[in-house]
């Protein structure tokens, strides 16, 4: 049984435990905090993986500060329907869902429930327009097979969001060879609103454009303003931006305005205003000329999730380029290499 401490990589930790089939332990998950153990979002996370595997077994001690996983079988299938909670996005629980659906018996159809949109995750734009493309290259899939598709939308602290995820199966992921990251030739985006005034969508794609038109004439951004039904149940707004390069990679960046954010820089408390379109819009097109300086095939959302893929193919040289790692990053190769 191989043995962790504290909550960093938890989710890298379930994904390679289930795939490689090795039984793991994590102590002092946040022994030191004033609310120590697990947080509802993990737990979470641990019975969406009792409903896609078989023979999984998960203990938890009475503190929560000490998890034992003993992986089962992979089995997915369709049908399955599973409520996110308000806690962290649906974002947080794709990358293990696409990863495991993979490398399961039956190909995935699942729907998700909860927030699509806020600060802390990827939304649900950055995975269709970034994260699916890069798994479809990565992996070598085709667009039918691998489909994500948005139901309703949903923001904090509300949610009240919905999507579809149908996911194929790979025998072997083929190699990575990700090691031109090319030149940008054009920048595209999509800008959502819910439950307040559709002007909002339209204010961040101007304020947004006045940043990136001064560098490239090549920018577009679609609005979506989501309303009635659809809109999810908490008001809210946020811009997801890509870059699109001559060898075909993807770079984004996103901001967004929520309530019950606390003292996030792009949310607000429950009883403050949100944060004016205006700085939204400027916020993610300064992120993403951040992103593009920084250089790599991928942005730093995704590094992690581009080491994976190539850990999970074949013994192969795997060539990626990525210019600065964070600490995060770092501690990710060491739960590869550890499972």
């Amino acid at each position: 049984m191989q043995k962790f401490r504290g909550c960093c990589q938890f989710r890298q930790r379930l994904i390679l435990s289930t795939l490689s089939g090795k039984a793991i332990r994590i102590d002092d998950i946040r022994a030191q905090d004033q609310s120590p153990g697990l947080r509802d979002f993990e737990a979470n996370l641990l019975r969406l993986l009792e409903k896609l595997t078989n023979g999984c077994l998960v203990e938890i001690s009475e503190t929560g500060i000490s998890l034992r996983y003993l992986p089962g079988v992979i089995i997915c299938g369709s049908g399955i329907s599973h409520d996110c909670g308000t806690s962290r996005s649906i974002g947080y629980f794709l990358e293990p869902l696409v990863l495991l659906a993979l490398f399961a018996k039956r190909p995935l159809s699942i729907t998700l429930k909860g927030i699509t949109n806020d600060h802390v995750d990827p939304s649900i734009d950055t995975w269709r327009t970034v994260t699916l493309p890069l798994l479809r290259r990565a992996a070598g899939l085709d667009d039918a097979g691998l489909e994500l598709k948005i139901i309703k939308r949903g923001s904090r602290p509300g949610g009240g969001g919905e999507v579809q995820l149908r996911v194929p199966l790979v025998k072997q992921l083929p190699p990575v060879n990700m090691s031109d990251e090319g030149m940008v030739r054009r920048i595209r985006g999509i800008a959502c609103s819910m439950r307040v005034p559709p002007q909002n969508a339209n204010r961040m794609v101007d304020a947004a454009r006045g940043v990136l038109n001064q560098l490239l004439a090549d920018v577009y951004i679609f609005t979506d303003a989501a309303s009635g039904a659809a809109a999810g149940a908490s008001p809210g707004y946020g811009i997801t931006l890509v870059a699109e390069t001559t060898s075909g990679c993807l770079l984004s960046a996103e901001a967004t305005a929520t309530q019950g954010a606390g003292a996030a820089s792009t949310g607000a408390a429950d009883d403050e205003p949100l944060v004016v379109p205006e700085d939204i819009g400027r916020a993610a097109a300064q992120l993403l000329l951040d992103e593009v300086s920084r250089g790599g095939v991928t942005d730093g959302t995704h590094q992690a999730l581009l080491l994976l893929l190539a850990a999970l193919g074949p013994e192969e040289m795997n060539q990626v380029q990525e210019v600065t790692w964070a600490l995060w990053q770092v501690a990710c190769h060491a739960t590869v290499y550890a499972l």
